[in-house]
C-alpha cells in the first residue's frame, strides 16, 4: 500500500487574519474534501460534544468551519454522535442533546441540525458486517450514521485512560457504536441489576429475546438468568434509571481490536473523511465530567482520507513534543519509582495501550501507518 497523505496546520494566526476555523476550513480543501461527491447527499460529521463538567472538548467553532465547507459543496450536513454506555449526562438523547446544548453545540452555533446517531435510548442501531473482521462480525452501528451517504469524522485527539489516546478511530469505531456496540466492545461479561435502583417497570424485559430477565413478583425487581443470557447490551438502552450495568473487563489489546473493527465498518463502501485536531491533550477521555491539566503543547489539525494514518501522524506529533510542567505526564516522571516507556501516553496513563490498536487496524485493511506529511500555511 502506497503511503497516505496526511495534511497539517499549526495553530499560528498572526497573519491568518480570519482565526482559526477559517484555517481549518483552508486545511480540509487543500487536504481534498472537495474531491467527494457531496452534492444534495446527507453528511454526517461525527464528534464528541463533551461531558457536563468538562471543557476540553472542541468548540462549536470547528465544528462550525466543518459544516460551513460541507454546505458549500452542496451536502446536507449533521453532527452526530451515539448515547454512552454508561450513566453520566449523554445517556439517551435528551439528556444527550441537552449536554450538547448547554456545551455550545446548537443548530444557530453550529449552521446544522444535531442528531443522537442511535435514537433515544440508544437502541436505534443497525448491524453493519465487518469486512475481515477477527472479534467483531456484525458492529452495532447507530442508525442515523449508517444512513448518511458521506462520513466526516472531527476528532478531539487527547489522552485516554484505557486506550493511550482518543484519536480518530477511538471516535468513530467507539464513539459511532450504539449503547449495545459499546457494551460489545468493553465488555466480555453480563449485566447485573442494582435492587436499590431498578424500579420493577419491566421495560427491560420486554427487550430481551433470550428470556435472561426474570421478574422477582415478591421483591418486585428485575434479575438476570445468566445461563440464558447472550451479552447482546439491548436491556442496556431500555432502562430510565441506570439499573443495568455491564463491567467493563475487556482487556486494553482486545478492546483496541474491537474498536478498530467497528471503525471499518463505519467506513466501509462509502466516501469517509478524518480530521483531528491535537489541541488541550487533557490525559483522559471526554467522557470525563472533568479535565486535567493538558500533559502536552498544542500540536495543530490534520486532515486525511485515511483515519489509521491520521491517528500514526497525530501520536508521532505528539510523542515528539516536550511534556508540559504541572501535568499528570510530567508528575508520573518526577516519581522516585518511574520507569520510563519512552511513550508519553503509556508514561501518562501506565495502565493504558494503544499500539495494538494502530496493528490491528492496519492488519484488517482500515489503512495505513504509512504516511507523507503535508504541511499547510
Amino acid at each position: 500500500m502506497e503511503k497516505a497523505k496526511v495534511y497539517f496546520t499549526d495553530f499560528r494566526t498572526e497573519s491568518f487574519g480570519d482565526g482559526l476555523p477559517a484555517k481549518l476550513k483552508k486545511l480540509i480543501k487543500k487536504a481534498g474534501i472537495g474531491q467527494i461527491d457531496i452534492d444534495g447527499k446527507f453528511v454526517a460529521i461525527k464528534l464528541h460534544f463533551g461531558e457536563l463538567g468538562n471543557v476540553s472538548y472542541l468548540r462549536p467553532n470547528y465544528a462550525r468551519a466543518v459544516a460551513d465547507v460541507v454546505k458549500e459543496l452542496g451536502g446536507k450536513p449533521f453532527l452526530t454522535d451515539c448515547n454512552t454506555m454508561y450513566p453520566g449526562s449523554r445517556k439517551n438523547a435528551l439528556e444527550h442533546l441537552e449536554c450538547a446544548w448547554e456545551n455550545g453545540f446548537t443548530p444557530l452555533t453550529v449552521g446544522c441540525p444535531i442528531l443522537i446517531g442511535d435514537g433515544l435510548k440508544g437502541t436505534d442501531d443497525i448491524a453493519v458486517p465487518v469486512a475481515g473482521g477477527e472479534y467483531v462480525k456484525e458492529a452495532k452501528i447507530g442508525r442515523a450514521i449508517m444512513d448518511a451517504d458521506v462520513f466526516i469524522s472531527l476528532t478531539h485527539f487527547k489522552g485516554h485512560e484505557m486506550t493511550g489516546f482518543g484519536g480518530a478511530i477511538k471516535n468513530i469505531g467507539m464513539g459511532c457504536g450504539s449503547r449495545a456496540g459499546k457494551k460489545d466492545q468493553h465488555s466480555n461479561g453480563k449485566p447485573h441489576i442494582d435492587p436499590e435502583l431498578c424500579r420493577g417497570c419491566r421495560k427491560c424485559q420486554k427487550e430481551c429475546a433470550n428470556n435472561a430477565l426474570m421478574f422477582d413478583n415478591a421483591a418486585k425487581k428485575m434479575t438476570v438468568n445468566a445461563e440464558n443470557c447472550v451479552g447482546c447490551g439491548r436491556c442496556l438502552g431500555s432502562c430510565n434509571f441506570d439499573a443495568i450495568e455491564f463491567d467493563n473487563d475487556a482487556a486494553n489489546a482486545l478492546l483496541n481490536c474491537r474498536m478498530a473493527e467497528y471503525t471499518k465498518a463505519v467506513v466501509d463502501g462509502r466516501p469517509s473523511f478524518h480530521i483531528s485536531l491535537v489541541v488541550d491533550v487533557s490525559p483522559n477521555c471526554d467522557c470525563r465530567g472533568e479535565n486535567d491539566a493538558p500533559i502536552l503543547p498544542d500540536q495543530g489539525m490534520f486532515a486525511s482520507f485515511d483515519p489509521l494514518a491520521l491517528d500514526q501522524a497525530c501520536a508521532d506529533a505528539c510523542l515528539k513534543a516536550a511534556p508540559l510542567p504541572g501535568s499528570q505526564l510530567s508528575d508520573n516522571m518526577a516519581k522516585i519509582d518511574f520507569v520510563d516507556h519512552h511513550d508519553h501516553f503509556t508514561n501518562s496513563s501506565p495502565e493504558s495501550e494503544w499500539r495494538t490498536c494502530l496493528e490491528h487496524a492496519e492488519k484488517i485493511g482500515l489503512g495505513t501507518r504509512d504516511y507523507e506529511l503535508v504541511a499547510v500555511k
